[in-house]
């Protein structure tokens, strides 16, 4: 069987780009059971609500949705378990002393197998205010509006 090469995503947090300013990233590999592959493999998992916990030197990650995997047994795994991450001492040891600062909290953005292994991408993300998503929303919307207009004037259109 040949192995696999490449990075296969299997879900995406859309809300976390959203709802935090990302400061800095981090690939984490993941403490799985044999059913929650399977089930990750088929492309089911939810980001939305999961969030990292550092915890005697250790990162957990909690209330990430890996469904039960629909030909399991009883050796079926658990929806919303806490999952352990698999990240160096340094990394651990960063992302702890940054947690300690106020207003930073580390999400999920991410989960993909890379070369056959499972992985999830987290972020130490602070979160934004309402006005702070408006003034993003304004920005997208006034930068698309130039690329447009700057289009129909290499294309020779007028108004």
């Amino acid at each position: 069987m040949p192995k696999e090469k490449g990075r296969t995503l299997v879900a995406q947090n859309k809300k976390a780009r959203h709802d935090y300013h990302i400061e800095d990233t981090f690939e984490a590999g993941l403490v799985l059971q044999g059913t929650e592959v399977k089930s990750l493999r088929q492309g089911r998992a939810s980001l939305v609500d999961g969030f990292v916990d550092i915890d005697g030197h250790e990162a957990w990650l909690h209330a990430v949705h890996i469904p039960e995997y629909s030909q399991g047994t009883w050796t079926n795994h658990s929806a919303r378990r806490k999952r352990k991450l698999l990240l160096n001492r340094v990394e651990i040891d960063k992302i702890e002393r940054r947690i300690s600062e106020k207003g930073l909290t580390v999400v999920p953005l991410s989960l993909y197998f890379k070369d056959g292994r499972a992985k999830v991408e987290i972020a130490l993300a602070k979160g934004k205010k309402s006005w702070d998503k408006r003034n993003a929303i304004a920005e997208r919307t006034a930068k698309r509006e130039v690329e447009v207009e700057i289009g129909r004037r290499l294309k020779g259109m007028r108004d």
